[in-house]
């Protein structure tokens, strides 16, 4: 299967990882066997590292919270940013951690968790890491729109309000 062919049900899948082979096949015009055994070819060279639902937490009626936090480390010698991160995404707590440039070096996301929690993490784990310089948390107070997926509702009127 050509590399495009790949690109392609990776962009289905990435939106929607519930269509059948079937589907996919269908909609790229390909054999559901093809299909099948790229998608198979793409899990076990890591390419596809997993299959998530996105879920609105509002909407389920949870009190809990997400964060982002940013981190500004003194990187390691041999080893960069490595070693920092991966001690950082060992905790359960933690869900992703990002290298990034610009003012602050690492990105930590938290989800689902009450505030306080949230707060004794970074105060009681992450502060404490020597090679870390200082720490700015953010929390989360609406998701407007997640992995392309919008969570408010579109069908409010768009119009420019005129008036006299």
């Amino acid at each position: 299967m050509t590399k495009e062919a790949k690109e392609k049900i990776l962009k289905i899948i990435e939106k929607n990882s519930r269509l059948t082979n079937v589907d996919i096949a269908v909609m790229l015009d390909l054999d559901p066997t093809d299909v099948a055994t790229a998608l198979k070819q793409m899990e076990e060279d890591k390419v596809i590292c997993g299959y998530h639902t996105l879920v609105n937490w509002d909407k389920a009626a949870d009190d809990e919270v997400s964060a982002v936090i940013e981190l500004k480390v003194n990187p390691q010698r041999g080893s960069g940013f490595d070693k920092i991160a991966e001690r950082v995404y060992q905790y359960p707590e933690v869900d992703a951690v990002y290298l990034m440039s610009g003012a602050y070096d690492l990105l930590v996301e938290m989800r689902k968790a009450p505030m306080k929690e949230i707060a004794g993490f970074v105060a009681n784990r992450l502060s404490t890491i020597d090679e870390v310089q200082s720490t700015a948390t953010h929390f989360i107070l609406k998701r407007y729109k997640d992995h392309g997926t919008l969570f408010v509702s579109e069908d409010r009127d768009k119009r420019m309000v005129v008036s006299p």
